[in-house]
């Protein structure tokens, strides 16, 4: 069962409504993309929900973020936060946050989550779009009888695939996961990502196991998904184009659930 507040964050007059937690990891596993990792009070937010954060970095600022695991009465957060072009805020939480950092956590929101009567289940992510997704990949994996899911993980470059080595070993200890990595380009450029040197690791997808196109075009290859429940996340014009291309190949716009940032 999840643990949270119903599907548009709404709580109980009277309740708390600001949590505190303390980062105790910022892993930069790319140029452009840190995971977060923290600790602290119990966040009654859904599996699938963001949350509004203010850090201090930027304690005036509020920026929302979607946590990548379901929700736990230890505390235990985890963000995913990529750069976005021209955003000194998000650029700031990639390169800047530090062990001890004291995060301000607010108001939950959001309907992404798993049909429990989808015969099946697609989930589509966008680079960190990834985040809640996962989340809810977990927290369907407490089921009793979990529905068969399809991840579609999309990037611009294989390289970018930033959890390939988790999702990996995830679809291999979950029956009924299947992962398909996306990328619009086979080859990595030429320029050199640091970071990803630093934590390149050997588990992972082979090239051969990534179908080559947009997340949207390789939706389009599997159309109809007339018999699943979809939930789509990520940028907003993938998952606009993502959400365009289902709709037109057939899946009821009922059947689709998604969020674009």
């Amino acid at each position: 069962m999840t643990l949270g507040p119903d599907e548009t964050g709404a709580l109980a007059l009277g309740e708390q409504t600001e949590w505190t937690a303390t980062v105790v990891g910022a892993h930069r596993l790319r140029e452009d993309t840190t995971v977060v990792r923290l600790i602290g009070e119990f966040v009654p937010f859904a599996a699938g929900q963001s949350v509004e954060v203010r850090t201090p970095q930027h304690p005036n600022m509020v920026r929302r973020l979607y946590p990548a695991l379901p929700p736990s009465m230890d505390g235990k957060l985890e963000f995913h936060v990529r750069t976005v072009p021209g955003g000194w805020c998000s650029g700031s939480l990639v390169a800047d946050t530090r062990a001890g950092d004291e995060w301000r956590i607010s108001a939950p929101a959001g309907w992404l989550a798993v049909d429990p009567y989808a015969p099946e289940i697609v989930m589509v992510a966008d680079g960190v779009g990834l985040a809640p997704l996962r989340a809810l990949l977990l927290d369907h994996s407490r089921r009793e009888n979990p529905q068969r899911v399809t991840l579609f993980v999309g990037a611009r470059y294989p390289r970018d695939l930033y959890a390939s080595d988790m999702l990996y070993l995830l679809a291999n200890e979950l029956p009924w996961l299947t992962v398909v990595p996306v990328v619009q380009d086979e080859y990595d450029p030429p320029r050199m990502d640091n970071w990803y040197e630093q934590c390149r690791v050997d588990i992972g997808f082979s090239p051969e196991e990534m179908l080559p196109g947009s997340l949207a075009d390789v939706i389009g290859r599997f159309a109809p998904l007339d018999q699943h429940g979809v939930l789509v996340c990520g940028s907003s014009a993938v998952v606009h184009a993502t959400v365009e291309r289902l709709i037109a190949t057939g899946t009821a716009p009922e059947a689709i659930r998604y969020e674009g940032f």
